[in-house]
């Protein structure tokens, strides 16, 4: 597909920072409105939720929503029916009505009780099924990458924006009380002029191995699981978790972790798109199947300020002496933010904060949306914004060369080949639908 086809899906510039204006003085003032509430979600009413995939992260959301008052998780789905027993269980210890067991999404869909869907599966799968639930009428809390390209999100967002839906993305560091105090802090001037932000996860992850192709699972739907992706034999390297490994599914560490660091520190520093990005690495350590780089740099430059990312999968020493963090450096102060709290070091005060909840106080917030109408804390333009990072350095790692964006067209400038993967390829039973 070429810039001038993809971009005639785009929303222009003046649109979309237009309603992320609105959106964001909406939410400070708690009155954006998102079209009608759903059939079966009044203010007072039950809502009932569908949670597609529940091995891991999806089972968390799945038992997070079955505790809280007036939801029920009405349907779980899966491609792989191992993984459905443990769920139900610990679904039916908590709510009244046991929980209705699918295999194909769009049987939910169909469902006119369904008030809205949790979608927790491979990257692959996020943009169809995002812009049919919307479709079909459905608000979604949706896993972070949001897409698995940027013509995806911008595809999205368009669906999002017809079809008036309330979308959650999975940044849930953004329903973080200690997040939200240190964007703060960032953002008051007592760091000074802050003109530098560090994101980065450095932790020993095991090696995927080496393994051959081999028949498929008993109980697992692998043609379903596939989908929209290539064609290929199955092959347990490729399947559960480890499919983050391989670009037809999903985009290595800056997918996995680096979207919720980036959007810690795009947040902090009020940045969208970067005019460059430079990215450098390797699969240095893991002499194994996966493609994705256990080693990478990814360097986002903007007019005035710079973002760095950087992941180390094969050391446990990290960068601030934190695993995982987002630091913003500034000529009067340094702040480190984690999942465990932030400080402040050097300047007139040592400022800390211990660790707030994230993911029960950002589905939360999702359920109340969902009801009320607003935007919820993380929206698809937000979410969009943070992945499409995570892509910029994906591709500069791919061609292993600097790429220079025109971030307000989001194209690459006289850079065909880059270009080329800003967008992906579907297989024909499985397209990109049209926004309708």
């Amino acid at each position: 597909m070429n810039v001038d086809d993809f971009l005639k899906h785009d929303l222009s510039r003046r649109q979309f920072l237009g309603r992320s204006a609105q959106n964001a003085a909406g939410v400070a003032a708690g009155f954006v409105s998102l079209g009608q509430l759903p059939a079966h979600a009044s203010a007072n009413e039950q809502v009932n939720v569908a949670v597609i995939g529940v091995r891991g992260q999806g089972k968390q959301y799945a038992v997070e929503l079955a505790q809280m008052q007036n939801v029920a998780v009405k349907t779980i789905c899966d491609v792989d029916e191992r993984v459905v027993p443990s769920v139900l269980a610990d679904i039916s210890a908590i709510q009244r009505e046991p929980a209705g067991i699918e295999r194909d999404f769009r049987n939910i869909l169909d469902d006119d009780s369904v008030d809205a869907v949790v979608i927790s599966t491979p990257d692959h799968w996020h943009g169809i099924m995002t812009i049919m639930a919307c479709q079909a009428g459905k608000d979604i809390f949706l896993d972070s990458p949001v897409s698995h390209a940027v013509e995806e999100g911008r595809r999205m967002i368009e669906a999002v924006d017809h079809h008036q839906r309330v979308v959650q993305v999975a940044t849930q560091q953004r329903s973080g009380s200690h997040f939200q105090s240190a964007i703060d802090y960032v953002q008051s001037g007592k760091l000074g002029n802050v003109h530098l932000a560090k994101a980065w996860t450095v932790h020993r992850r095991k090696p995927i191995g080496v393994k051959k192709d081999s028949h498929t699972p008993s109980g697992v739907d692998y043609e379903m699981w596939l989908g929209p992706a290539p064609q290929r034999p199955f092959n347990p390297n490729r399947f559960h978790r480890n499919w983050q490994c391989f670009w037809d599914y999903g985009s290595g560490e800056l997918g996995h972790w680096g979207v919720h660091m980036l959007d810690i520190a795009r947040w902090g520093l009020n940045v969208e798109l970067p005019k460059s990005v430079a990215s450098s690495g390797g699969t240095y350590h893991s002499q194994d199947d996966q493609q994705t780089p256990d080693t990478q740099i990814v360097t986002f430059n903007y007019p005035t300020k710079t973002i760095v990312w950087e992941h180390r999968l094969w050391s446990t020493h990290g960068i601030e002496g934190r695993s995982a963090a987002t630091a913003f450096y500034g000529d009067r102060g340094t702040l480190i933010v984690d999942r465990g709290g932030w400080k402040v070091y050097g300047g007139d005060s040592e400022s800390t904060s211990g660790s707030g909840e994230l993911t029960a106080s950002h589905l939360t917030n999702f359920v109340d949306c969902v009801r009320s109408r607003q935007q919820p804390v993380s929206t698809i333009e937000s979410g969009h914004l943070s992945s499409t990072l995570c892509h910029l350095g994906n591709i500069s790692y791919r061609l292993r060369r600097q790429i220079d964006l025109n971030s307000q067209a989001t194209e690459f400038v006289g850079d065909d080949e880059a270009n080329d993967l800003l967008s992906c390829q579907y297989r024909d039973q499985w397209q990109l639908p049209a926004i309708s």
